[in-house]
């Protein structure tokens, strides 16, 4: 069994070759996404509200969107990643690079929880509701 690390390690590599399929499939089916409250994707749980509610809507808000790891640290059942996020808003134009920190919990070879720490400020710019 791949460990928690690489669980989160492979998540990312898929989610850059746009096998959002795969992402999905690492999820627990009561995955709890947080997202900030500022930001337009709001919390959500099982995998298909965060492929219709997070993803759909950050690919039709933000060209090129990239979320590249810089770090995955491993603490257990609690991985840590620290990154940056990147694109370009569609109705701005506006391109952007913003530090993130994401917090993944695992549970039995599944990931039930996500959390993202950001600069929401940067995110509301580039989606023109800053």
């Amino acid at each position: 069994m791949a460990s928690n690390r690489q669980i989160i390690k492979e998540l990312y590599q898929s989610f850059a070759q746009g096998d959002v399929g795969a992402v999905l499939g690492a999820f627990d089916e009561r995955i709890d996404w947080q997202e900030p409250e500022s930001l337009p994707f709001e919390n959500q749980v099982g995998p298909q509200a965060v492929g219709e509610n997070v993803f759909a809507r950050v690919a039709t808000l933000v060209q090129n969107f990239s979320a590249a790891p810089s770090e995955i640290h491993d603490a257990g059942d609690v991985v840590f990643a620290i990154g940056t996020y990147s694109g370009t808003g569609v109705a701005t134009g506006k391109a952007f690079e913003t530090p993130f920190v994401h917090v993944w919990r695992l549970r039995d070879g599944k990931i039930s929880g996500f959390r993202t720490h950001t600069d929401t400020h940067v995110w509301l710019q580039v989606l023109g509701e800053a």
